[in-house]
Formats: C-alpha cells, structure tokens, sequence
C-alpha cells in the first residue's frame, strides 16, 4: 500500500511540477496556443499591460508555482489549486472557454489531492 501511495504522490507531483512551467514558458513563445485569446475583453480593460504582456506575467507565476510544487510540494500544491481555481472562476465569470474552466476545476481537485497526500505522515 505504502508503495502505492508512493508512486501516486510521485506521478501527481511531476505532473503538478512539470506541466504549470511547461505552460507557463510556452506563455513566452505561444507554441502551445495564442495564450492572449483567454484574456476576456472585460479583463484586458481593467489591467495595465497589453494581453500578451499580462500573459507573461502569468507565465512567471506558473513557472514559480511549478517549481514549488516540485521543491515543496504539500504548499506548492495548494497554491497551484488556489490558480486553477481563479482561472476557472475568471473564465465562467467572462461567459468563454468554460470547458477549459471544467477542466481547470478538476485539475485543482487533483492539486488538492496531491497536498493532502503530503500531509499524510509516513508509517
């Protein structure tokens, strides 16, 4: 069992780790997608910065939240759930994307999982 748990707090944190800094230097270079297509028009009003420039900030933030989750992954978890959960709500809140919203609340579930397996003390 203690091998199971294992493995599944490995396979999470990589995953947790891995794909947040993968997406967010992609915020960089666009390969992925035109990532300033997700910034709703009521939220380009409202903030300083062109929509690809705020992308790349929120390119940093994911990168920095990636590597938490890798380096200390019981906090690092928390907070990539906490922005998934705000990108979710930002994105039902602009009417758009709301499958990737779904997407993104289920991917905050897991986020959560792998923080509450960090708080499991070993046997």
């Amino acid at each position: 069992m203690d091998s199971n748990i294992q493995l599944v707090k490995s396979v999470l944190r990589y995953t947790y780790g891995i794909v947040p800094i993968v997406a967010g230097l992609d915020k960089f270079t666009n390969l992925l997608t035109d990532w300033s297509q997700y910034v709703s028009s009521g939220l380009s009003d409202m903030i300083p910065l062109e929509a690809g420039s705020f992308m790349m900030v929120v390119g940093v933030i994911e990168i920095v939240a990636g590597v938490l989750v890798l380096l200390k992954p019981k906090i690092g978890a928390l907070i990539v759930m906490g922005w998934l959960t705000a990108i979710a709500v930002v994105l039902v809140l602009s009417g758009n994307y709301v499958d990737v919203a779904v997407r993104d609340l289920v991917m905050a579930v897991g986020a959560f999982s792998l923080a509450k397996l960090y708080q499991i003390e070993p046997a």
